[in-house]
């Protein structure tokens, strides 16, 4: 059963309902509904006098009260169907109606028929759609033309009694004023919630939210702080309302933040900096100040009925004191590691010096006994001077290896780039590597391509590369196996790939190719000897080349090995060459922060 409400939802209701994502709607529909309550109510209570005047043969008011309470229920039934606008329409109809009558049986133009009328387009104005006001207003011409009519032409008003036009001319306006006041009321009451709500809802939303609020006027004042200010301030928040934010901040950090403040409250642009804050903490023991690392977003206040060119600021606090912190922990880090590393190449460049030396003498005075200078020797003993000299050279190549490493991580490692033919290294690579294939039974087998362009590169440089790269082909192939160098131009590069069918690398390995002192094979027992260095150093000597390096691989069926070295040699000069990228290409570190240092500075 439908309840029946005279006056309409109360303040709850519209409270509710403005809590909907659609409550203008919502509301606007209420209040046709009420308004066609108002109206059958008004037409009934009005109807026991008009039939009154009826008997007494007054017919006007009973039409009066008859087309009010039509238009009514007519509104209410077509409100209940879900046709609002048209329930609309019908009491806008209903009042224009009701003036045009009151206005064709008074003479006078200026009466109170054509004051019913007008509340047609202000009721259409209140509570309908766009298209109906301006329908309304247009329906007030013909109203307003037949009242002239009548007035201008003298016709006959209809046979009433003074005391009867009165009444029922005051009657009809007064309905018409309630509806028109009643739908004002409920709209502008509605408002005033839903404001009220909203002003709710962001003061909610400004105590709990967890960045500090405030809002300072153009000279930097705190006018408003949220409830987080005490936690960033250290203290109550009444204590810093009416201060000065600047006089908080490190002293260092304050023209910055008065010169963002300046582009905020007088230019109107956003603004984002990072300050130090003064955090007060009653209980320490000490008057060094605590500071915070803060960051402060300033946006302006741009209210344009205001006067004047300043605007106050909203600043809303983000404590970034711990990222700050890691920032400056990772520098350290980042720093103490850079110091391992030049300290290992340092390491690495004097004990290989160092080494050379002896190790040179080695060599050369076991071949001196292996070749019979000194003497004859015993087969025994000559065993053991070959032994001396393998053993010899295999530490010099490891010292070399740790030199030129060292020298390519240092940026040291100077090209001397000059034309040269890409196809006349191969054979004499395949001479420095010969002896080592035939002790492992490994066929060498060269495809170069014919004609190929004179490149500007190092000739010396491109050898160790292809050395290297065929060193590991034949130490990872198998008893008996094949390795192919091929030489080929592609695009403005020349392509110098090594192809084994040994052992192979898996999809981990491969990532991590190019890393020094990196073996597939780690441990102690493992089978392949080597340092690990190979690679690296191929790489580096690639990268000061402005080539590229690139691996193919397949456990057990083989790797292949692409170098792509630029024909036009590498851009960098030889005077440039401290400039190159280091082998392990660490960011530089940015200088540690020193701001927990200056605490003892501010004010």
């Amino acid at each position: 059963m439908r309840s029946f409400t005279l006056f309409g939802a109360s303040k709850r209701s519209v409270t509710a309902s403005s809590g909907t994502g659609n409550w203008p709607e919502v509301l606007r529909r209420e209040t046709i509904a009420n308004n066609a309550r108002l109206l059958a109510a008004a037409a009934l209570l009005g109807m026991v006098p008009a039939i009154y005047a009826l008997v007494l043969g007054a017919t006007v008011p009973f039409l009066l009260a008859s087309l009010v309470l039509a238009g009514g229920l007519i509104s209410l039934a077509l409100h209940q169907r879900g046709q609002h606008e048209v329930a609309a329409a019908a009491q806008v109809a209903t009042l224009m109606a009701t003036g045009l009558v009151l206005t064709l049986i008074d003479p006078r133009l200026v009466d109170a028929g054509m004051a019913v009328a007008v509340m047609g387009p202000v009721l259409a104005g209140l509570i309908a759609r766009h298209s109906l006001r301006r329908l309304s207003w247009l329906g007030l011409a013909p109203v307003t033309a037949l009242g002239a009519i009548a007035a201008g032409l003298g016709l006959p008003a209809v046979p009433l009694t003074g005391v009867v036009l009165t009444y029922s001319s005051v009657a009809g306006f007064a309905v018409a004023f309630v509806v028109v006041a009643f739908s004002a009321h409920r709209i502008n009451m509605a408002f005033e919630v839903t404001d009220k709500a909203q002003v709710n809802v962001y003061r909610h939303l400004i105590e709990h939210v967890q960045d500090t609020v405030l809002r300072l006027s153009a000279d930097g004042n705190i006018l408003v702080a949220s409830r987080s200010s005490e936690t960033l301030f250290g203290c109550p928040r009444y204590q810093v309302a009416g201060s000065k934010l600047v006089e908080r901040l490190h002293i260092m950090d304050r023209p910055a933040f008065l010169t963002a403040l300046a582009e905020a409250a007088q230019d109107g642009r956003n603004r984002l900096i990072e300050l130090r804050l003064r955090q007060d903490d009653p209980h320490a023991r000490s008057n060094v100040p605590r500071f915070l690392w803060v960051e402060v977003q300033l946006s302006p206040i741009i209210d344009d009925s205001a006067g004047g060119n300043s605007h106050d600021v909203i600043a809303l606090v983000r404590d970034i004191t711990a990222r700050k912190d890691a920032e400056a922990a990772m520098a350290e880090a980042r720093r103490v590691a850079e110091d391992a590393s030049q300290a290992k190449s340092r390491f690495l460049a004097t004990i290989g010096h160092e080494l050379r030396t002896p190790l040179n003498a080695v060599v050369g005075f076991s071949e001196m006994m292996s070749s019979g200078i000194g003497g004859d020797l015993s087969p025994t003993h000559k065993e053991y001077a070959d032994l001396i000299q393998q053993s010899g050279k295999h530490l010099l190549e490891v010292v070399s290896m740790l030199l030129d490493m060292s020298r390519i991580e240092a940026g040291k490692f100077e090209i001397q780039a000059d034309a040269m033919d890409a196809g006349a290294v191969i054979p004499a690579c395949f001479a420095m590597v010969e002896t080592l294939a035939k002790e492992r039974n490994v066929r060498l087998v060269s495809e170069i391509e014919p004609d190929l362009p004179l490149m500007s590169a190092d000739e010396r440089v491109c050898r160790q590369i292809v050395i290297n790269l065929l060193s590991n082909a034949v130490k990872f192939s198998h008893e008996g196996g094949l390795v192919t160098v091929s030489v080929k131009r592609q695009g403005q590069s020349i392509n110098f790939s090594v192809k084994d069918r040994g052992i192979g690398m898996a999809p981990a390995a491969m990532a991590r190719i190019g890393e020094p002192f990196f073996q597939v094979q780690d441990g102690l027992s493992r089978k392949y000897e080597g340092t690990g260095l190979g690679l690296s150093i191929v790489k580096g000597l690639v990268e000061l080349h402005g080539g590229t390096l690139r691996a193919m691989s397949e456990i057990g069926a083989g790797t292949t090995i692409t170098v792509l070295l630029p024909i036009n040699g590498p851009a960098t000069k030889p005077g440039e060459t401290a400039d190159i990228l280091q082998l392990h290409r660490e960011p530089v570190a940015a200088a540690p922060t020193s701001w927990p240092n200056e605490k003892r500075k501010a004010q």
